[in-house]
């Protein structure tokens, strides 16, 4: 029987040992995230053991309670991979090929949609720019799905040959959304519910919906400091609601299992995984966008990709930011091994961080 890690019995059931490693993160991550403020969930495991896992500050200001591996955050642009696995799945079952074309299912009126192809979306590669900034500040607020795609339908330009360039744009992956919905006949969230999340044995994991934040467990709020903390989430940011580009509500603990079921296919084959998980367009030197723009680094299909290099090991990660929420969740292939660092305040440096935790472990 495949071994699916349940939220609480998780919490129970991790011993971590203590080591040098866990003890120099320790001390890392006291120094972000000093008790009494917003903090973060950090977690690594290697194969199936878990290093480290542990808490750091308050999950609510308000109420003061303290953030734990069961804390559940919006994880932002980490949940695209979970959209590039809905859109790969349907790809696997023959209801679609990354290489048709986007004017196959949408009926847009410009010809430039014949050029661009599901791969393109998934890759950051289709030249679509974002073009949302006509939108009103309050509109951008409580943008859903369908505003934040509504100019779409009348774009007329691209900023470059799909297929040619790296430019990350979240309206994009919000399409791959809507394409979800066409392929499958399904609500969106109900697909990645039974397809996706429950599969993965991510039993709680859930998108944000502004009218039901009630169910969403153990919530931690984002924060901003200015000249003290103010919440800084829905409400007090812009795009917060649209989903399949940056909606999940999850745990360290939940995502532990997400990890578990990619490595053992249980959500998508060892092809389809392995196609997600290849390089397909530069990221590096993009004159089109600064995120994530490193030396060496890639996109694949819902995740960044920096080779191994002679003094570097592979590692497939994503990174994401909402509201002051600050997340990434980077996979080590050689290592077996994950990271995990979901935050609730956005006034560290992820990059750096990622890179110190590579050098304590070794990764």
């Amino acid at each position: 029987m495949k071994r699916i890690l349940t939220l609480l019995p998780l919490a129970l059931m991790i011993a971590c040992s203590t080591s040098p490693e866990t003890e120099a993160l320790d001390t890392l991550c006291k120094e972000l995230f000093p008790a009494g403020e917003p903090g973060a969930a950090v977690l690594v495991m290697k194969g199936d053991d878990i290093l480290f896992d542990k808490g750091y500050g308050l999950a609510d200001l308000e109420t003061r309670a303290p953030i734990d591996g069961n804390t559940f955050f919006n994880i932002a642009s980490v949940s695209k991979q979970f959209t590039a696995v809905a859109v790969l799945q349907l790809a696997e079952a023959g209801k679609l090929s990354l290489d048709d074309a986007v004017a196959m299912y949408f009926p847009f009126r410009h010809a430039l949609w014949k050029e661009v192809r599901i791969k393109h979306l998934l890759s950051h590669s289709s030249g679509v720019p974002d073009g949302r900034g006509y939108l009103t500040r309050e509109e951008k607020i409580k943008a859903d799905d369908a505003l934040s795609m509504e100019y779409l339908a009348e774009l007329d330009h691209l900023h470059f040959l799909p297929g040619t360039a790296y430019e990350y744009i979240n309206p994009t992956y919000t399409l791959c959304g809507k394409l979800v919905e066409i392929v499958s006949g399904q609500p969106f969230e109900e697909y990645m519910a039974e397809h996706v999340f429950r599969p993965s044995g991510m039993e709680r994991t859930l998108y944000f919906n502004p009218d039901r934040q009630d169910l969403i467990p153990n919530m931690a709020h984002s924060y901003l400091k200015d000249e003290d903390w103010k919440e800084y989430d829905y409400g007090e940011e812009t795009f917060f609601a649209t989903r399949p580009d940056g909606g999940i509500y999850t745990s360290i603990h939940e995502f532990v299992n997400w990890e578990k079921a990619l490595r053992e296919d249980r959500v998508l084959s060892e092809a389809s995984r392995t196609d997600a998980h290849t390089p397909h367009i530069p990221v590096s030197g993009s004159p089109w966008s600064t995120y994530q723009n490193h030396p060496n680094t890639w996109y694949g299909y819902g995740w960044f990709i920096e080779p191994a290099s002679d003094s570097t090991r592979e590692v497939i990660y994503h990174t994401g930011d909402n509201g002051c929420f600050k997340a990434f969740a980077a996979r080590y292939p050689a290592d077996d091994a994950l990271v995990l660092v979901f935050a609730n305040r956005d006034d560290w440096d992820r990059y750096a961080l990622m890179q110190q935790i590579e050098k304590i472990f070794g990764f």
